[in-house]
């Protein structure tokens, strides 16, 4: 299916809702984000038919801009400062009635800046690089004594928002993978929406398949608040004073991480780095085709899943290997169905079945050439190493942007 978002449907009033997805006028949206607001309007037109719906402004001016190409903006909030401070009550008063805003962010990765951040080291807080993992005295000493501080101003200044801003819209905090669980435990409660940020690729080490661990421990650390995974929009080796060898991510990698995200609960994907580090016209393209992707399944995206389906591994080989395994989601929008399966392991797995598809007769790979027919309602499949499949009832559900699909990564 080629979904062109509606300008009408996302300037409607559309705001994050408390379940993770964006809601407005009876309708819903998986939120498909990016750090990067471009500065021409090229850009942002080129963001919009990508299928982005959601982008981090700064100021009413930014808004605006959104607004105007269709899209819904987040505003991050200084809520550290306080609910006392003014800066914070001038930010928040001069945007709240503004029809593009969907979501207040909160400080990016606040836990990890005072616990495990390398600049505390660079800074000569910490006498070592590993202090907060050998958590030493020093560590803990010094943790204790910002959270001590940080978080209770935190904690009031989101009490406060969510009282004054009369649209009520959520707080969402994006942390670091590996923040401390302890910490987040002294907030989370008061946000709507969690997750955090993980870029595994690497010229040393190509490692997608974190995806999935860090989008299952942050369902955990929320408690089963709605997860919103930020996911790499650069290269390691283009950030400034970082000395690594230049290495993109592939297609099949940034396809496999945002799948990975979906189904193992996700309720929206976001991407860094961008504007950070401006990456290659290639892989900026093969990112805007994974979001295209995305975008045309927008009513499985947000559906439920579904009910009575199981996916079962019956290898020829291999058997007892410690592996991950093969993980997978299953919905229907009306009466078609998804299927996608990721296998998150090294090893091809030479027969799956995915049983329980009920008044499906016939389902379409799509971007790729296999039909699975559907008989007793199930089928069976195979996938080869860390290989991503997502199958549908008809090419429909297909967008049509191809390019940056064969993308190889660098």
């Amino acid at each position: 299916m080629t979904v062109k978002l509606s300008l009408a449907l996302l300037a409607a009033g559309f705001l994050a809702a408390e379940d993770g997805y964006l809601r407005g006028d009876g309708r819903v949206l998986f939120p498909i984000g990016s750090y990067e607001l471009p500065q021409d309007e090229a850009g942002l037109r080129a963001m919009v038919q990508a299928g982005f719906n959601l982008v981090r402004c700064r100021d009413r001016a930014d808004l605006d801009r959104v607004a105007k190409a269709g899209l819904k903006g987040w505003i991050p909030l200084p809520l550290p400062l306080g609910p006392d401070d003014e800066r914070l009550r001038r930010l928040v008063d001069s945007v709240r009635d503004h029809s593009a805003l969907a979501v207040w962010e909160g400080p990016d990765e606040i836990v990890w800046n005072f616990t495990a951040y390398s600049g505390l080291f660079r800074q000569g807080i910490y006498p070592t690089p590993d202090e907060w993992w050998r958590q030493t005295p020093r560590a803990i000493e010094y943790s204790e004594q910002q959270a001590a501080t940080i978080l209770p101003r935190l904690r009031a200044a989101i009490e406060w928002l969510r009282n004054y801003d009369t649209h009520r819209r959520p707080v969402w905090i994006n942390e670091a993978a590996r923040s401390d669980l302890k910490f987040i435990r002294e907030y989370v409660d008061l946000v709507q929406v969690t997750g955090c940020d993980i870029y595994p690729i690497h010229a040393h080490r190509r490692e997608p398949v974190a995806v999935a661990d860090y989008t299952e421990r942050y369902k955990r650390v929320g408690r089963g608040k709605p997860v919103w995974m930020v996911l790499q929009g650069f290269a390691w080796g283009e950030l400034p004073g970082v000395r690594e060898t230049v290495a993109y991510p592939s297609f099949a990698e940034t396809r496999m991480m945002a799948w990975l995200a979906v189904v193992h609960g996700a309720r929206g994907i976001l991407y860094w780095g961008m504007d950070t580090a401006p990456p290659q016209p290639a892989f900026r393209e093969s990112l805007y085709a994974m979001a295209g992707e995305l975008a045309a399944l927008q009513p499985f995206l947000t559906a439920p899943e579904a009910e009575g389906v199981r996916v079962e591994v019956v290898d020829s080989e291999g058997f007892g290997k410690p592996g991950r395994g093969v993980s997978w989601t299953c919905r229907r929008a009306g009466e078609d169905w998804l299927v996608v399966l990721v296998n998150e392991d090294d090893r091809p797995h030479m027969g799956l079945v995915v049983a329980g598809l009920r008044g499906q007769s016939r389902l379409e790979l799509l971007y790729g050439s296999e039909t699975a027919t559907v008989r007793d309602g199930e089928f069976v499949t195979r996938l080869m190493p860390h290989e991503v499949k997502v199958f549908a009832a008809g090419r429909r559900w297909e967008s049509a942007r191809r390019a940056g699909r064969d993308f190889a990564g660098l």
